[in-house]
């Protein structure tokens, strides 16, 4: 057996490992918190079969799953709607029974709780577990269609003959669930702070253009923006796949300039660069990302440069010829305890960071939208704006 079909069978063995541990933690989440709801409802009410309870709660787990599959878009759709709010109330279903029932397993332990009251004990841990997650999500679900404005102010080591308002948007994951309904709102916003240059940097789309309900309301409400000098995009990770060229024919006709590792010079003041994302799910077909060193090469770098480049990971590509890096991404994690995991995971996972004077500053903003989920619990949905002095 040569070492290169040896490595292979070794890569996937330990992919069909990682998959089957992850079907083995989903179904045992599943149950855990399955069981635990069960047994609270059926103490509030008595006669509730166990069968049909396991038929309608597998039915709505298995919407995380038929949600994908290739059926009518309508059908697709309600499936995808309905798994978009259980994925949030699961998670801090399972979270809020996690935590109750610790409490409750050191409460008896050290014998705080007796035996004889544990039942009564488990049905009301049970009803505050329930109705904290509730009341989460309905914050979520809430606070998901708010806005909340950020603004910064940059100094830059190079002339800059007059001061320049950007302002920047991401992830607006045009197509996910409740994207269409905050679109007008958003365009609202961004009028409202009388921009010189709007940015869109990155997930503009959520992976497949059909997923737009409309896309020419949509368009039209792009066409709404008002900028002094235009409105530009690069594309994220969730852009491209299959339906690329569906996608940028939407920006273009939304009077939305498309930056693929290109720049364009704003008004002799100010360069503005593109990026490719660095890691797209479904890729951007021919189109690869360059380096910095490739995209620049016929670059006026005694202007302030301005890069937009969808994910911070990649800040450390940029010298000292770079005066501002304007990048998403993250969603500050978007539902707590997500914040905790990208606070680890970047240098900066939100908002504003200069590693040094001889740095470029970097913006990452929350995002203007949600993923998959239509809550923000621990995040903001965010139009940032910046003055370049």
């Amino acid at each position: 057996m040569s070492g290169n079909v040896w490595m292979t069978k070794v890569r996937i063995g330990i992919m069909i490992a990682v998959f089957a541990l992850i079907a083995l933690f989903f179904v045992g989440v599943n149950f855990y918190v399955g069981n635990r709801l069960f047994r609270w409802l059926s103490s509030l009410f008595p006669y509730m079969g166990k069968a049909g309870f396991t038929i309608a709660f597998a039915f709505v787990a298995s919407t995380i799953v038929l949600g994908f599959l290739p059926l009518p878009s309508a059908v697709r759709g309600i499936f995808s709607w309905i798994s978009a709010h259980w994925i949030g109330l699961f998670l801090y279903l399972f979270l809020f029974f996690l935590a109750t029932d610790l409490l409750l397993f050191i409460g008896r332990i050290v014998r705080l709780i007796p035996s004889s009251i544990m039942q009564n004990a488990r049905f009301y841990s049970g009803t505050i577990a329930v109705l904290l997650a509730l009341g989460v999500v309905s914050y979520g679900l809430y606070n998901a269609n708010q806005i909340k404005y950020v603004s910064y102010d940059i100094q830059t080591n190079k002339p800059i003959a007059e001061e320049m308002k950007i302002v920047f948007i991401a992830d607006l994951h045009l197509g996910s669930t409740n994207s269409e309904g905050r679109l007008e709102g958003i365009v609202q916003g961004i009028n409202s702070l009388n921009p010189d240059l709007v940015c869109m940097v990155g997930d503009v789309f959520n992976d497949d253009y059909y997923a737009i309900r409309d896309p020419e309301a949509a368009s039209a409400v792009f066409k709404m923006i008002e900028s002094r000098y235009g409105v530009f995009a690069c594309f994220g990770n969730h852009d491209g796949g299959k339906t690329m060229r569906e996608m940028m024919d939407f920006l273009e006709r939304s009077n939305v300039r498309l930056l693929n590792d290109e720049y364009v010079i704003i008004d002799d003041r100010l360069v503005l660069v593109g990026r490719l994302d660095s890691s797209p799910i479904r890729g951007f077909g021919e189109l690869k990302r360059k380096s910095f060193t490739e995209v620049k090469a016929q670059m006026d770098t005694n202007l302030p440069v301005v890069v937009m480049d969808h994910n911070p990971a990649n800040i450390d590509q940029y010298g000292s010829d770079v005066d501002l890096i304007l990048s998403g991404h993250t969603h500050r994690g978007q539902l707590f305890p997500g914040s905790i995991i990208t606070g680890l995971m970047y240098t900066v996972h939100y908002g504003y960071y200069q590693k040094d004077t001889n740095s470029p500053h970097c913006i990452v903003t929350q995002g203007v939208g949600t993923w998959l989920i239509p809550m923000c619990i621990g995040s903001d949905n965010e139009i940032s704006s910046v003055k370049i002095r």
